[in-house]
């Protein structure tokens, strides 16, 4: 099996955790941002991830993520997530977006490797959260607000020694906080977020930066 990612893609961390925890051997590739012809020719959009087996494609996170789980028999990311988390990411999806979106286009996830990719993102994106410099000049403010956030996300917190649907919506959701310094985690979140990076093989962006 053949995974393919944008690195900085919460969607995409989504597909590569059952990998991780459930020690499925695979193979990972990266796709420039700026690349459109590939994702279409698999599965009729330009999205990621994409699943590559036995000659097909398969496209949408969580249809990844369920069929990876199905296949040793011993489900565990069926069932419905706890809903006071699903709330919790709703409420601050649009404060996570403003601090992460400005600084996704960064040479340090593979799909940034090039002036052109990074030019791809910034033009889409831009379009939909607004300018960049903007959103970066909010920072004290969002930064403020988003550690009352977790603070209130701390009693939420799936066991990190466990598996369930509620880690794959959640960690990847704090994987992508990783791109920025200067949040203050709550203790229990910052285990939880590096156990899980641990046990997933989705590292942490500062480790991304560490091994450049």
């Amino acid at each position: 099996m053949k995974l393919f990612v944008y690195d900085h893609c919460p969607f995409c961390v989504r597909a590569r955790i059952p990998f991780g925890l459930k020690d499925i051997p695979f193979d990972l590739g990266f796709q420039l941002n700026d690349d459109e012809e590939t994702p279409i020719r698999m599965i009729g959009a330009k999205m990621l991830p994409i699943l590559q087996d036995d000659g097909k494609y398969m496209g949408e996170s969580l249809d990844i993520v369920h069929y990876l789980d199905a296949i040793d028999g011993l489900p565990v990311f069926g069932g419905a997530p706890d809903p006071a988390l699903v709330e919790w990411l709703e409420k601050w999806n649009d404060v996570i977006n403003d601090l992460v979106i400005p600084r996704t286009p960064d040479p340090v996830y593979p799909e940034f490797a090039t002036p052109e990719a990074i030019a791809y993102f910034t033009r889409k994106k831009t379009a939909t959260f607004g300018d960049f410099d903007g959103l970066k000049a909010r920072t004290p403010e969002l930064i403020a607000s988003l550690e009352l956030g977790l603070e209130a996300l701390v009693p939420l917190l799936p066991d990190a020694e466990g598996a369930s649907i509620n880690d794959i919506l959640l960690f990847p959701v704090l994987r992508s906080l990783s791109v920025m310094d200067g949040i203050r985690y709550p203790a229990a979140v910052d285990a939880y977020r590096h156990r899980m990076a641990e046990r997933s093989g989705v590292p942490l962006v500062g480790a991304l930066r560490a091994s450049c």
